[in-house]
């Protein structure tokens, strides 16, 4: 099975306030917000969703290939990608602009503030799965450019092309109209829980709904692990803990690349969704979201410590 991933390419600049946001907010003036948040660290790091998925998936064998556009100063980022065994011959590179950046502040209690700078990634919709990845089996549509998201939900539709629909960052910017035109015949919807009662509130569905629109579905909830609804069953997977917490950003990709692993594999959902658990913790033990590195057979190793696969992931250690 090829996967296929696409998604914004970017820099993150990751950013330590040592406080709490909500001590700054003041409850009858939040429609008039002028804040400033004095950090103790920032830290330039290489992420966009699409690379952040690909990396886990890599690590584990997966040899994905990545559809984005990108700009003039992603040379060294290429290369680092090729040396982790993914394909960037679907990675075109937009002339005279520069990579997405991506500016979050992180506090004391793990909230997040964030911002986007679009940069090349708004170029996105010039590709196709047609002409870039004809040969792909699954691809994971995860936060881009939104006019190139609706696009390849609908290239993958019409080419019969099971997607996995990760609207993730965007959710807040969609209309619902534009969720369902994304959502509709996914193979799965992935959202953590506040998009995904998001996009109950923009669509207008409830879960049961969404589900009938839907192969199946994904709710990451933190440090609570994982919601899967395969066939109208309910899989609970539980979160691993980590060995100490640096950053939660790139968390919600991993657990994406470490599932999908697993369904590469053809493993059973309980398993593929743990893979998922165990590989976003990898990345909260780091700092930033392709800083983390194991082998196959340590991944394993340190699954088997918190689960029981009955000897289903010795396939990992094969392929």
């Amino acid at each position: 099975m090829k996967i296929v991933v696409t998604g914004s390419i970017a820099y993150d600049y990751l950013m330590s306030f040592p406080g709490k946001f909500t001590d700054s907010l003041v409850a009858d003036q939040l429609h008039t917000i002028s804040l400033s948040f004095l950090v103790d660290s920032m830290n330039r790091q290489r992420g966009g969703t699409a690379p952040n998925i690909a990396y886990t998936l890599a690590l584990l064998g997966g040899h994905p290939s990545v559809m984005a556009t990108v700009g003039q100063d992603f040379g060294d980022y290429r290369v680092w990608l090729e040396s982790h065994g993914i394909d960037t011959s679907a990675i075109v590179e937009i002339e005279n602009d520069f990579c997405a950046s991506f500016f979050v502040n992180t506090d004391q209690a793990q909230n997040q503030i964030a911002s986007f700078y679009t940069g090349a990634m708004a170029h996105a919709a010039r590709l196709s799965f047609a002409q870039h990845a004809a040969d792909a089996d699954l691809a994971i549509i995860s936060p881009n450019a939104p006019d190139a998201m609706s696009q390849y939900a609908e290239e993958c539709r019409q080419r019969g092309l099971p997607f996995i629909y990760d609207p993730s960052q965007q959710t807040a910017r969609f209309t619902g109209e534009e969720l369902l035109h994304g959502l509709n015949g996914a193979h799965m919807l992935t959202v953590n829980e506040y998009e995904h009662k998001l996009i109950q509130d923009k669509t207008g569905l409830n879960e049961e709904q969404i589900l009938q629109r839907v192969g199946s579905l994904l709710v990451t909830l933190a440090g609570e692990g994982a919601r899967l609804v395969i066939e109208g069953n309910e899989i609970r997977i539980p979160a691993v803990s980590p060995s100490n917490l640096a950053d939660p950003t790139g968390a919600g990709d991993a657990f994406r690349a470490g599932m999908m692993r697993g369904m590469q594999l053809g493993l059973p959902w309980e398993v593929a969704g743990r893979m998922g658990s165990l590989a976003a913790t990898y990345v909260l033990e780091q700092m930033g979201t392709q800083n983390h590195h194991y082998s196959p057979q340590e991944f394993v190793a340190r699954y088997r410590q918190n689960f029981d696969d009955d000897g289903a992931l010795d396939v990992l250690l094969t392929n």
